[in-house]
């Protein structure tokens, strides 16, 4: 097929790919409604979000030690999720598929349980 492989869904690490990425998108809609939760204000929100999907990365591209690059980009909840979609040479990235989808689900839970005990606090 003019020089591209076929790819099959039942392969490993295509499913992987297509689960992941469903994952990610519904991770980072939790992270959303952590912060949302949090500022109570959706512009704010979409704000901080966008910040935090957006800085890590550009950070990694400015800091010169390439040791502080590999920390930020698995501590980045956007590269850090985005590593479920690696397909070929999953070893080269700074982060894991699943770990990297951890980390996303890390800053997720955080951000829903800053929300809840405002919430909570809120209330009493």
């Amino acid at each position: 097929m003019h020089g591209f492989e076929a790819l099959s869904p039942t392969d490993g690490p295509t499913l992987r790919a297509a689960v992941g990425s469903v994952l990610y998108l519904v991770l980072i809609g939790l992270l959303a409604l952590g912060v949302v939760v949090v500022v109570r204000n959706s512009a704010t929100a979409i704000g901080i979000v966008l910040a935090l999907l957006f800085v890590f990365p550009i950070l990694a591209q400015v800091v010169p030690d390439p040791d502080w690059q590999r920390h930020l980009q698995q501590l980045a909840p956007m590269t850090a999720g985005l590593a479920v979609q690696t397909t070929v040479d999953v070893d080269a990235q700074p982060v894991g598929p699943w770990q990297g989808l951890g980390v996303l689900a890390l800053w997720a839970a955080g951000a829903l349980a800053a929300g809840g005990w405002l919430l909570e606090a809120r209330d009493a």
